[in-house]
């Protein structure tokens, strides 16, 4: 997550879905910081699926890391660098501990996972079949997604702050605008690096998601 927002609204407490995640977050952060990177990287970030198990770089063969199936949820708790990890944790705590106050934990939980599992589905899809780079996607991105259109749909009219540039917005135009911009970036293929489908997954998965909930309450 790229630009930071506060809500004008006072922020929900640490549930405990949420402050699990802080944690968990950082803690695999610092292990990534005190020299686990590479071997945390290769093993839990979410590579391609079909790569060549060897490939040759500067005439000598190397070890392609693979794709394993626990990727699509493991991916979402690494991240590349202070900034990354900063941004997403900071939406994680201001957003969705106002969505686990108004839901509960188990069903927080859920949607969390739900959203950054599908993030990942649709990034292995992009980046398996329409592209020929060899590079793992990390960050917990998807869910923060997933958590904004949540946030968005919940409390449409509830003023967001934004921090960059420093102007208020309500919750539903600040989703879609964001939305769109992700959608934009994508197709494009402006700002190489950062995983705009995964983003992009996390909102579609969580929607899907939240439109069976609708209909299950429906049919009750």
């Amino acid at each position: 997550m790229n630009s930071p927002a506060t809500s004008m609204g006072r922020p929900g407490t640490f549930g405990p879905v949420v402050k699990a995640l802080l944690l968990a977050n950082v803690a695999i952060f610092a292990a990534q910081a005190l020299g686990w990177d590479a071997v945390l990287t290769r093993l839990f970030a979410l590579w391609p699926a079909y790569t060549p198990e060897v490939a040759r770089y500067g005439g000598v063969l190397v070890a392609v890391p693979q794709f394993e199936l626990w990727q699509v949820l493991t991916y979402g708790f690494l991240h590349g660098g202070m900034t990354h990890i900063f941004f997403n944790m900071f939406a994680i705590w201001m957003f969705g501990s106002q969505i686990e106050l108004a839901w509960g934990s188990r069903r927080f939980a859920t949607y969390y996972f739900v959203s950054v599992i599908g993030a990942g589905i649709v990034q292995l899809i992009v980046v398996t079949f329409f592209s020929t780079a060899i590079t793992p996607t990390v960050g917990a991105s998807g869910g923060v997604f997933g958590i904004l259109l949540a946030y968005g749909m919940m409390f449409p009219n509830r003023t967001i702050m934004l921090l960059i540039p420093p102007i208020p917005i309500k919750a539903k135009w600040f989703v879609l605008i964001y939305g769109g911009i992700e959608l934009v970036l994508g197709v494009t293929g402006t700002a190489n690096g950062v995983a705009h489908f995964a983003h992009l997954g996390g909102m579609l998965f969580g929607f899907l998601l939240l439109m069976y909930w609708s209909m299950r309450f429906r049919g009750q």
